[in-house]
């Protein structure tokens, strides 16, 4: 069965496993689906940790792969869409466990990437392919599968469900003038260590400069990994201005409620980054392994701090188009290449855009 692209499916399956940032660089595709045939069943396909975070939304049916059960959470999802048959199948997520995923819905049309980003042999696993296309951020790459279905226009919207207590617990520990610093990455794939992460003491020193320029409060969140407790417990001893130390102390709903309220939030390339996206929060964004063109906050770039063509030009002598789309320089040095007045200088030209005066000097917040 090929592809109709004149009549809108009565169902659509997704499948989109992680992770939290490309799951949110997915959720506006769907919503572009829903906006362009909202008589459409939708069912997503989705890891645990990240269903957690769209848990609740009325209009998706979520499916949950639990991936840490290996071969017996593929059998389960397979029981639990064994008598059910889809119109389509966007297999948005080109891994051999996403492939095995899909080996468990029933569906005619069956649409991946193309065969250049259609990697561990995806294209095995689908009968029709999004048009080829380089040097793409990750969510224009997934609009590709919208372009395929004939639905051109993009609806640039989120609606992740918050409930009540979600946001009281947001409203009981964050001002809405305040700044919220995420400060690690968490990805760690095999041999590689993460060196996505800015040092301990120079995100100290910017939370002092936004405390005593603008009288930001900040509060620190993150996972509850050993690496990211010893990072927040680090910055909360550098820091003049004490933050708030909320790391390991959130859900992703909660924290998502937090990131709505906030005046600006500073990471590294991660999942927060597009989560405050979602929410319409401003990102400076560190970048200095990565490439923001391609992974950066969406609708943050003109506030990203990028040392990327650097530390490539360091590592591999080239620029950035003289290399694969997407390769990382996994090396210390990138990161360093971030100064602190990088950021700070960011964080002044968003002030001036929102409007924040710098505190006059007698004013300015400091702790002994």
């Amino acid at each position: 069965m090929s592809l109709n692209r004149r009549r809108p499916p009565a169902s659509v399956c997704i499948i989109r496993l992680s992770a939290i940032g490309d799951v949110c660089h997915t959720l506006p595709v769907v919503r572009t689906l829903q906006a362009a045939w909202p008589q459409t069943r939708f069912t997503w396909i989705i890891g645990k940790t990240e269903a957690s975070l769209l848990a609740g939304m009325p209009d998706v049916e979520l499916v949950v792969l639990d991936k840490a059960r290996g071969l017996p959470g593929l059998l389960e999802l397979r029981r639990m869409l064994a008598r059910r048959r889809f119109d389509l199948l966007l297999h948005m997520h080109a891994s051999m466990r996403a492939n095995l995923a899909s080996l468990c819905v029933q569906a005619g049309a069956r649409l991946g990437f193309d065969r250049a980003r259609a990697s561990d042999l995806q294209w095995l696993f689908t009968n029709e392919r999004i048009a080829a296309r380089t040097h793409e951020h990750v969510m224009d790459g997934l609009f590709g599968f919208a372009d395929a279905v004939g639905v051109i226009g993009r609806v640039l919207e989120w609606n992740i469900p918050l409930t009540k207590s979600d946001r009281a617990f947001a409203g009981e520990h964050i001002s809405e003038h305040s700044l919220i610093v995420s400060p690690c990455s968490s990805e760690m794939r095999g041999r590689y260590r993460n060196f996505r992460n800015w040092s301990a003491e120079n995100y100290a020193a910017a939370i002092d400069y936004a405390a005593e320029r603008y009288g930001l409060e900040t509060l620190l969140t993150g996972g509850g990994s050993v690496v990211e407790l010893e990072y927040g417990n680090r910055i909360e001893t550098l820091a003049r201005v004490r933050p708030q130390n909320l790391i390991g102390a959130t859900t992703l709903k909660q924290l998502l409620a937090l990131l709505e309220r906030a005046s600006v939030l500073i990471c590294p390339d991660s999942g927060p980054a597009h989560m405050a996206t979602s929410t319409g929060t401003p990102v400076i964004g560190l970048y200095g392994t990565t490439n923001p063109d391609r992974a950066g906050p969406y609708m943050s770039r003109e506030w990203v701090v990028n040392r990327y063509p650097e530390a490539v030009a360091r590592e591999f002598g080239k620029g950035v188009n003289e290399l694969p789309w997407g390769v990382r320089v996994r090396k210390p040095f990138a990161m360093q290449l971030i100064q602190v007045q990088d950021v700070t200088g960011k964080l002044d030209r968003l002030m001036q855009m929102q409007g924040v005066r710098p505190l006059p000097e007698a004013a300015r917040v400091t702790n002994p």
